[in-house]
């Protein structure tokens, strides 16, 4: 940490001369309540304010183009933040453990949304994924459990929402079902081959999921944490189950592997 043993440091203003917050900069720094980046800045690095629990807001220059790994995580007190649309990249772990803040908007500038990204964010209600975006990582939304839809503007060419859930584009691949929906048996749609992995991890409310004939891949934690889930077929066409694939789901009772 660059403010080493910053426990007691409640406030700060950076000089208009810094144009860079680097690695863990603030790293653990418990008390920090308010912060203001200057516009000069233009990067924020990984793990630069990781663990800053009493930090409640904060607003990133127009300027800044990536935040970095795990950034804000754990920023258990962050209820809103604003990312001017000159960000491009979201990092892995970027807002992870965020679990006071209930919106966000992403820039139609963001083409790279990381692994993680947003995992336990577990005030979060719904989250839209603008055009620009190209990419989004494994569990970029997991263990989201007041997530109830994810929204897809309509001009995205690589994904797609259907009723709250989120696919690619062409709906071959199931990629992520918000674990704050409340629904407790959901029907794949007959087209999709793939579920991705942690599709649907953490969705506490489901009891069954009906997997279509199509299917030949069920990703890694795929359905982890499915704690109500009490039954499951696996499609004949199914050749791969990956690791964790049915991670605690401590209901099931009976699983049928073709």
């Amino acid at each position: 940490s660059t403010f080493s043993d910053c426990t007691s440091l409640t406030s700060i203003m950076i000089p208009n001369s810094v144009t860079s917050i680097v690695y863990s900069a603030f790293y653990n720094c418990t008390s920090l309540t308010s912060i203001t980046i200057p516009d000069s800045v233009t990067s924020i690095g990984d793990s630069a304010f990781y663990g800053c629990s009493s930090l409640t807001s904060i607003t990133i220059p127009n300027g800044v183009m990536e935040i970095g790994w795990c950034a804000f995580a754990d920023c258990s007190s962050l209820t809103s933040i604003t990312i001017p649309n000159s960000v491009t990249e979201i990092g892995s772990s970027a807002f992870s453990g965020c679990s006071s803040l209930t919106s966000i908007t992403i820039p139609n500038s963001v083409t790279e949304i990381g692994v993680y990204a947003f995992k336990g964010c577990t005030s979060l209600t719904s989250i839209t994924i603008p055009n620009s975006v190209t990419s989004i990582g494994d569990s970029a939304f997991g263990g989201c459990s007041s997530l109830t839809e994810i929204k897809v503007a309509s001009e995205n060419s690589n994904y797609v929402s259907v009723n709250g859930v989120l696919y690619n584009k062409d709906t071959t691949v199931l990629i992520c079902y918000p674990a704050g929906k409340k629904d407790k048996n959901y029907k794949i749609p007959d087209g999709v081959t793939s579920i991705g992995s942690f599709a649907f991890s953490g969705c506490a409310s489901l009891t069954s999921v009906t997997i279509p004939d199509g299917v030949t891949s069920i990703g890694d934690s795929a359905f982890g944490k499915c704690t109500s889930l009490t039954s499951i077929t696996i499609p004949d066409g199914v050749t791969n189950i990956g690791a964790s694939a049915f991670n605690n789901c401590s209901s099931l009772t009976s699983i049928t592997i073709p």
